[in-house]
């Protein structure tokens, strides 16, 4: 299933991540991890954000793929379905209307 995974980081955890050196490497093992079709990084009410499109093949993914947010930044971290115009034109034809 195609997910959204929204993580809103801590700004204190992610200034210690950046002084260490390891928030690139955190982003870069998920990247890896998930091998999303679109990433994209930004602010969310002050926050640093980042917002990944990726298939989430089974729900049991979700624990490996969040905790290092959880303890590396102490990231927000949720999960929404989302489709792509394909889906969408898909689903719309499988309504009986009228």
């Amino acid at each position: 299933m195609r997910v959204l995974l929204k993580a809103n980081m801590d700004t204190e955890k992610g200034n210690e991540a950046i002084r260490a050196g390891k928030l690139p490497q955190v982003i870069q093992e998920l990247m890896e991890k998930v091998k999303p079709e679109a990433a994209y990084f930004t602010t969310e009410h002050g926050l640093r954000t980042m917002f990944l499109f990726f298939d989430l093949k089974e729900p049991s993914q979700m624990p490996a793929i969040a905790e290092p947010l959880f303890f590396e930044l102490g990231a927000k971290v949720e999960y929404t379905p989302v489709m792509n115009a394909e889906d969408v034109q898909k689903g719309l034809a499988q309504l009986k209307v009228g």
